[in-house]
């Protein structure tokens, strides 16, 4: 039987690499572990790791960084080892901790976050430490945490249980009352609205409206979009 890209229903398989799932591999390395990514693909772990060898196999860059190559860095920082950036960078270890510690020792940004900067941030919150999210985005640690305020953000439990060895901060359980409020306020709000009014995250906000069965009101969704369009011209940062 064949394997599957979609975790959950996957059975290993064996022999040549497709294309699509080189090119998976080849996006998840450095940001997911090889655990995950062999489930995720449906391969055995050891040919997950003679695949990415292979990927990233090539001649050892030298010479200045280019700035694709310094985006390429804080994609991964925070996720993947020195090591790991280095091979799919094709640099060393120690140019690669070298560069991250430069990262650090630059003056911090001020001003508004950008639409794109806001929707990075989202994406890699859950999974990186604070520390490394002031080196990706080149700002100071407080407007760091400021930003994860504002949006309601929180760290993945799976990311807090390898960091640290615990689970994702408690939040308070759901209340009748609170459960009646996202039941009212889901389809006509925004989430980030709802976490704020309830005191929880985004994420929790979501999950607990997927598992009570809520949708947004029809009226909502074309709000959304119509703001999604007008963020998108305007090019500033959106909530």
């Amino acid at each position: 039987m064949r394997g599957t890209l979609f975790p959950g229903r996957m059975v290993r398989r064996r022999g040549r690499w497709n294309i699509e799932e080189r090119n998976r591999l080849k996006a998840l390395y450095g940001l997911k572990d090889e655990t995950w990514i062999a489930r995720e693909i449906g391969r055995p772990i050891e040919s997950v790791r003679t695949m990415a060898e292979r990927l990233f196999r090539g001649p050892r860059k030298t010479g200045p960084w280019t700035a694709g190559e310094l985006q390429a860095l804080r994609r991964y920082v925070g996720a993947a080892s020195p090591e790991t950036i280095a091979r799919i960078l094709r640099r060393t270890p120690d140019e690669v901790r070298r560069r991250i510690a430069d990262l650090g020792r630059r003056p911090p940004r001020t001003g508004e976050w950008s639409r794109e900067e806001v929707n990075e941030f989202k994406r890699l919150y859950g999974t990186r430490e604070d520390t490394d999210l002031a080196r990706i985005f080149g700002r100071a640690l407080p407007a760091v945490r400021t930003l994860a305020r504002r949006l309601c953000l929180s760290k993945d439990k799976a990311f807090l249980r390898m960091r640290k060895g615990r689970g994702a901060t408690r939040m308070p359980r759901w209340e009748a009352g609170s459960e009646e409020a996202l039941r009212r306020l889901y389809p006509v709000l925004p989430n980030l609205e709802i976490a704020r009014r309830l005191r929880r995250s985004v994420k929790s906000v979501v999950s607990k409206a997927h598992d009570l069965g809520l949708r947004k009101a029809a009226a909502r969704l074309a709000e959304m979009g119509r703001q999604n369009v007008a963020v998108r011209y305007a090019g500033t940062a959106a909530e």
